[in-house]
């Protein structure tokens, strides 16, 4: 048992193997919340860090920290083989992937079974079979769940011609082994097949050395929406709602809020059930996320895929059920039976989250990285940031250009998004150039805040924000010459 039980509702603890140790296989502000949660459950933390980390706020933090490898991340937190030697060597009885780089390994997690260690996620199987794309579409066709029209595996760009031509443009190249909005093409013109399909395939063998493409019918007027599920060794599975995560740019989510706005409550209600009968079948252990495309034209929705690990978004959900998500990751890989029955689920007010990057919006979200002369997030009652960021931090060129999620929690829509703008007016950063003032524009249009959004609102809104500022340079008055 990793800690003692409290409260109404949770049930009797059971005979389990106690984590003492973990080793936190990642980096950034998912690093720091993970050490948090081990220190609420009275975990000890080692980090694995790069070179380029080792005076970051999560290695000040942990309990101890090892340097693993070089600032590139194939030859650190990339490394399977290094994770594993240094979860062995400090004696760590489990590993926490976080998100992102060997967060949905499956060779991570087996070679930690292999070596006695727990992997604070589900089980190799379950990462294999949910992590392929086909595989998984597959097992939600056998389920019941709706899924796009689409193809198996296309081998050349004139079989996905054909495919195309047969279920209708536009249509959308995706890898098989894919995830994070990489491998994927739409394509409207037949025409262009052959460059975006050579273009990512590339892209598909590059990221994860795999080049397995296939398609699936293109929805315009589309909605990305995903339920958070919880499932544990004894068969048992819940769902913690959903979360809409439709303002993407490049299929990259800039912002997310629980529970998903201006949707039916049959809707809502098929889509929870899909997400649990999914994992059910998969026997699924753990924490993971079930992604639906829903098509607003025609109000129905479709499996995308499974995210077999902790999402970034996922503090939305904890602020609408009060359950923290990180802590029952580790009270899972210990072999605890799930403490809430799906009717102990309750879900209170709203919660938006927006991604803050080290980004130039205005020059194409050029990566900005460098040194944070001043650090200011906003501070009060229902503001949280998940951060590893100080002032005097320097923000590295190696990774992602994430530097903090900002999440705001209100009773209802209308204040929650309120305090989100607020908050993003407060927030004070220096030193280089962040995605602030992008979100303020994006969360302040009315569009957004009537709860109509889609997959392209993003990209629109770039454009529209674009025309705006060239109209007021255009209007400006000349400077006189001297």
């Amino acid at each position: 048992m990793i800690g003692e039980r409290s409260g109404t509702g949770q049930r009797p603890a059971s005979a389990t193997a106690r984590i003492s140790r973990v080793l936190v296989a990642n980096r950034g502000e998912i690093a720091l919340r993970i050490i948090r949660a081990c220190r609420a459950l009275g975990i000890e933390t080692v980090l694995a860090v790069s070179q380029a980390d080792r005076d970051s706020l999560p290695a000040r933090l942990a309990d101890r920290s090892l340097c693993i490898g070089p600032a590139p991340a194939k030859e650190s937190y990339l490394d399977g083989r290094l994770i594993v030697a240094a979860a062995l060597g400090s004696e760590c009885d489990a590993v926490h992937p976080g998100y992102g780089f060997l967060a949905e390994s499956p060779e991570l997690a087996q070679a930690c079974a292999t070596n006695g260690i727990r992997f604070v996620g589900p089980k190799p199987a379950q990462i294999l079979q949910m992590g392929n794309k086909l595989q998984a579409r597959e097992l939600a066709r056998r389920c019941g769940v709706p899924i796009l029209p689409g193809s198996e595996k296309v081998r050349s760009h004139e079989e996905a011609s054909s495919v195309a031509t047969r279920i209708g443009l536009p249509v959308m190249l995706k890898a098989a082994s894919g995830g994070g909005g990489r491998g994927m093409k739409v394509v409207a013109d037949l025409a262009l097949m052959p460059q975006m399909f050579a273009s990512a395939s590339a892209e598909a063998r590059a990221a994860f050395g795999d080049d397995t493409l296939y398609l699936e019918r293109y929805l315009p007027n589309a909605r990305h929406i995903e339920v958070q599920v919880l499932g544990d060794c004894r068969g048992n599975v819940i769902h913690l709602g959903e979360r809409d995560c439709s303002l993407q740019r490049r299929h990259q989510k800039m912002v997310e809020e629980a529970p998903a706005p201006a949707i039916g409550e049959a809707l809502r209600a098929a889509l929870r059930d899909a997400a649990v009968k999914l994992a059910v079948a998969v026997g699924y252990e753990n924490a993971g996320t079930v992604e639906f495309i829903v098509d607003q034209d025609a109000g129905k929705f479709y499996f995308l895929e499974m995210n077999t690990r902790i999402q970034v978004e996922h503090p939305v959900t904890e602020s609408i059920t009060g359950i923290d998500i990180v802590e029952e990751q580790f009270r899972i890989a210990s072999g605890e039976a799930l403490r809430y029955a799906q009717s102990e689920i309750q879900f209170r007010g709203h919660a938006i989250e927006c991604r803050v990057t080290a980004e130039l919006p205005d020059e194409g979200f050029r990566p900005n990285a460098g040194r944070l002369a001043a650090w200011s997030p906003p501070e009060g009652p229902n503001i949280r940031v998940d951060s590893h960021c100080y002032a005097g931090y320097q923000v590295p060129v190696h990774y992602d250009s994430l530097l903090a999620k900002l999440i705001v929690y209100g009773s209802d829509r209308a204040q929650a998004l309120e305090r989100m703008l607020r908050a993003l007016e407060q927030f004070t950063v220096l030193g280089i150039g962040t995605s602030l003032p992008f979100l303020h524009f994006v969360v302040g249009r009315p569009e957004f805040a009537a709860g109509g959004v889609n997959t392209r609102l993003v990209e629109e809104l770039i454009q529209q924000r674009s025309a705006e500022r060239g109209a007021r340079s255009a209007a400006a008055p000349a400077m006189p010459r001297e």
